[in-house]
């Protein structure tokens, strides 16, 4: 059976922008508050954003470069960038149709107007507005012009213009080009005076410019003005090998970003045709990559408008995560863990614990030695207070800081630095690797010598993030995953690899295979007429390899259940081949992160959790780490996390055969929203008195569901 024909693989591009689409379908969905759909279509605008100026600007660096190689689903570079243009072009259109058609007509029936034009404000709100200007915008701006003198400025990556053409001379045909940087220090949006009791107006930064522009170019007639935004290549292109300091490097690429080819220009719809044709011309861009946008450009500033005061009837209520039941809060944590296993669910279970791990860890006067590997890390991040208060106390303090985390390189440049002047041994990353791998070992000398304690998770050290990303994570002292633990670090820091590991797989070299041989076992025991299941949640799927491995089960029969947030490359319902594969993607409140995989196992069943998705740069180009969760309690408590999220059909799309996704029929069904259901089990387990209780209740009656509603 051949399982490898292009016709079996969807494009890994296109499968991301169907994920926008489910996005953009929570900003689209009436059920859901107003302010909650602000924030999914801010989302969707960022998540295009950070798309073009990574995957579509690599699929340009192929054309560029004459990279003709078709990928899995039989598709050239160039065949991916059209479909993507077609695709991307429909979304920005259904973007702006839901901001203008139904989120801002519902914000002015709900107290809030955001202005269109300058017509729209009255003469008092005019003369607020040009005040606004004098004082507080005019001083910030700087118009650069255009002529033999002066050439054509650098437009920096993502940023806000206004582009102009003015004129000294009563005849228009004669103009010059100038343009102004919207200033990033200044707020996106201003509030002024609505005239109306309880009611709020807002303009937008650039209309005030554009209003005044005029006072930008005194003796000159300004013919026309429109904002444009350009999005530029911003995949660094790092030659480490050859590198002889990574962190000098990464520092020179970071300003080449501002640099980097355009590949989008988005600009006002109905811009003069004159402007429209020096920026094609000054941006080097193609019809293809210009986007005529019917509103204001960049929709990411209405996740600043979500976070206005006074309309929180217009959000959902906000959760604080809870404590774990597993926890007590006045006992030693090291203590507890001797104990047994913790398994650790966020944001529905409260980071602080990991936070606390490390703290911990750091006033010890029995911990000797405390390991990490960073990826992300919040903007004041108290575990990087830790880790530097332990190397101050005298602790051996290792830690891996990844320097190539996309967008997030400057920020741990700093951290490493500042760690490295607390004492703490740094590395920065291996060459030709991400390390994306999850772990803290607590090396501590205790009464029967030396103990080993063990974080290792799916997601990342970061306290902000924590409190939006679903991820799981596991606190253990078992002697195996501890000597694994060490062996991770010593591998991270030197030369040494391990022979063999007692329960931990890592990428890039032994993880591929592990994945592999699990499936093939399912594989191999459905053939032999035996009950085998897969059930695997993750962000992504896209290898190749994996896929068709899933195929083969499927084939044999073995029942395989996946839980993919967002890219799909496998499809469903292929006669013979898919038909028991079912892949559902959960979009809500928070962004589903943990990666699990459960496999029956001949009724052994088998339960992991890692920081790798089965995607070809996790398994082959990445330091990753699956674990697996053998104590029984926390092994249920997992298995009850994926049965909950199987069972939704709220907030959950299934792939269909045609590869579009469709949320279930929920007529005469129990709705069960996996996000809510586990804020809710949360309370009630770290329920302690009528407080609690009461809390239960003010946080969910709200809700437009509840598990014994009917559709």
């Amino acid at each position: 059976m051949d399982v490898s024909r292009a016709e079996y693989f969807t494009n890994r591009e296109l499968s991301w922008l169907d994920f926008n689409y489910r996005v953009l379908g929570e900003a689209r969905d009436k059920n859901i508050p107003l302010f909650e759909r602000l924030k999914f279509l801010s989302i969707t605008s960022s998540n295009l954003d950070e798309f073009f100026m990574i995957r579509v600007a690599s699929l340009k660096d192929m054309v560029n470069a004459k990279y003709e190689k078709p990928d899995i689903a039989g598709m050239t570079p160039q065949m991916q960038l059209e479909a993507i243009s077609k695709k991307t072009h429909d979304l920005v259109n259904t973007q702006y149709t839901t901001y203008n058609r139904s989120l801002k007509p519902m914000l002015r029936q709900n107290g809030l107007t955001i202005i269109d034009s300058y017509e729209d404000l009255s003469e008092s709100q005019r003369n607020y507005v040009d005040q606004y200007f004098q004082q507080d915008v005019y001083p910030v701006l700087t118009p650069m012009a255009v002529d033999s003198s002066r050439p054509f400025p650098l437009i920096r990556n993502k940023s806000l213009n206004i582009g102009a053409l003015i004129s000294d001379k009563e005849d228009e045909s004669e103009y010059d080009f100038a343009t102004v940087q919207v200033p990033s220090v200044l707020p996106r949006f201003i509030e002024i005076p609505s005239g109306e009791k309880g009611h709020k107006t807002l303009i937008l930064l650039e209309q005030v410019i554009e209003m005044n522009i005029q006072k930008l170019f005194l003796n000159y007639k300004v013919i026309c003005a429109y904002p444009y935004r350009i999005m530029r290549n911003a995949d660094l292109s790092i030659d480490e090998e050859d590198a002889a300091d990574l962190l000098k490097e990464i520092q020179k690429q970071l300003k080449r970003r501002q640099w980097g080819e355009v590949i989008r220009l988005e600009v006002e719809d109905g811009i003069d045709k004159r402007l429209l044709k020096i920026l094609k011309k000054a941006m080097n861009v193609g019809e293809a990559s210009i986007y005529r946008i019917n509103g204001p450009l960049d929709l990411t500033f209405l996740m600043k408008v979500n976070g206005l005061d006074g309309y929180d009837h217009l959000k959902y209520p906000k959760y604080e995560p809870q404590l774990s039941k597993d926890i007590n809060p006045d006992e030693d944590l090291f203590t507890q863990i001797r104990a047994k296993d913790i398994l650790l669910f966020h944001p529905f279970q409260s980071f602080d614990t990991v936070v606390d791990f490390v703290r911990q860890a750091a006033k010890d006067p029995d911990v000797l030695a405390i390991k990490q590997t960073l990826y992300r890390v919040s903007g004041n991040s108290p575990i990087i207070a830790s880790l530097a208060e332990a190397a101050e106390n005298g602790k051996q303090v290792t830690v891996l800081v990844e320097l190539k985390a996309r967008f997030d390189e400057e920020n741990n440049i700093i951290w490493a630095k500042k760690l490295e002047k607390a004492g703490c041994h740094v590395i920065y990353g291996l060459v030709g690797l991400k390390t994306h791998s999850k772990i803290t070992l607590v090396v501590r000398q205790e009464e029967d010598g030396i103990r080993r304690y063990v974080h290792l998770g799916t997601g990342n050290y970061n306290d902000s993030t924590a409190k939006m990303y679903t991820d799981m994570g596991l606190l253990t002292c078992a002697k195996p995953i501890g000597e694994d633990a060490t062996a991770v670090f010593n591998m991270l820091s030197g030369y040494s690899e391990p022979l063999a590991w007692n329960k931990l797989s890592l990428a890039p070299l032994w993880l591929r295979d592990r994945f592999v041989e699990l499936i093939h076992q399912e594989e191999m025991n459905a053939r032999e007429g035996r009950p085998a299941h897969i059930i695997a949640k993750m962000n992504s799927l896209c290898d190749k390899g994996i896929i068709m491995a899933l195929y083969k089960a499927s084939a044999a029969g073995v029942k395989i259940e996946l839980i993919i947030r967002g890219i799909c490359c496998l499809k469903t319902g292929i006669p013979g081949i898919s038909e028991n594969i079912t892949v559902k993607s959960i979009v809500g409140n928070f962004l589903e992160h943990s990666r699990i995989f459960y496999f029956y196992n001949n009724g052994w069943e088998n339960v992991f959790m890692g920081s790798a998705d089965w995607m070809p740069r996790n398994l082959d180009r990445r330091v990753e780490i699956m674990f697996p969760v053998e104590d029984e309690t926390c092994k249920k408590e997992v298995m009850h996390i994926l049965d909950i999220q199987l069972q939704d059909n709220v907030k959950a799309h299934y792939l269909q055969p045609d590869d579009t996704y469709q949320k279930p029929d929920k007529r005469g069904k129990t709705l069960v929203s996996s996000q809510d259901y586990f804020c809710r089990e949360a309370i009630e387990a770290s329920a302690e008195d009528k407080k609690k209780d009461e809390e239960l209740s003010r946080v969910f009656e709200p809700m437009y569901h509840n598990d014994n509603e009917k559709f």
